[in-house]
């Protein structure tokens, strides 16, 4: 069996090339969401009553805190730096928002489903398995062989499905059903 590392040197370089273009594309992707809930549409204040009208109490902390989080991830991946926390913070961030608002309508987008959630959770966890490459900040700062692998593999689980399983519990509280 044959591994994506044991293959020749211009072939690592295409892979790094691959892994950034793919962390540029959904790093910058999820910073735009975060960018989005800070400057543009109703700001933090419109997030805020929507995350309050849909049980995410505060709805100021965690327009804040989403928002954050989303450029904050977004960014880290685009530059691979601490990638498996980053991955991990992609991974809870689209299980709170594939629960909060997605989860009733079916797995398919093209009905508000979590389709798209699933796919970014997804990305969050492989990149953290699969390291950022050698295009990266954690390739630079010399800490990319040790954050990948299993062990990024495990940090991006526990920092991603222990945050955002822990957030749903700790502090979502959906509104009544209306018949």
């Amino acid at each position: 069996m044959m591994f994506a590392t044991d293959v020749a040197f211009s072939s690592m370089t295409e892979l790094s090339v691959g892994l950034l273009i793919l962390r540029v594309a959904f790093g910058l992707t999820m910073a735009a969401h975060g960018y989005g809930k800070f400057f543009q549409g109703g700001r933090i204040p419109g997030t805020a009553g929507w995350f309050d009208s849909m049980g995410m109490r505060p709805g100021k902390v965690h327009a804040v805190l989403a928002a954050t989080s989303e450029v904050a991830s977004g960014l880290a991946i685009a530059l691979g730096l601490l990638t498996p926390f980053a991955g991990g913070l992609f991974i809870a961030l689209m299980i709170v928002a594939g629960y909060t608002v997605h989860a009733e309508n079916g797995f398919f987008i093209v009905k508000s489903g979590w389709e798209y959630n699933f796919i970014l959770a997804v990305f969050g966890l492989g990149i953290a398995m699969v390291g950022p490459g050698e295009y990266s900040l954690d390739h630079a700062f010399g800490i990319a062989d040790t954050l990948s692998g299993w062990t990024g593999l495990i940090i991006a689980l526990i920092v991603g499905v222990g945050g955002g399983i822990g957030q749903l519990v700790v502090f979502y509280r959906p509104p009544a059903k209306t018949s």
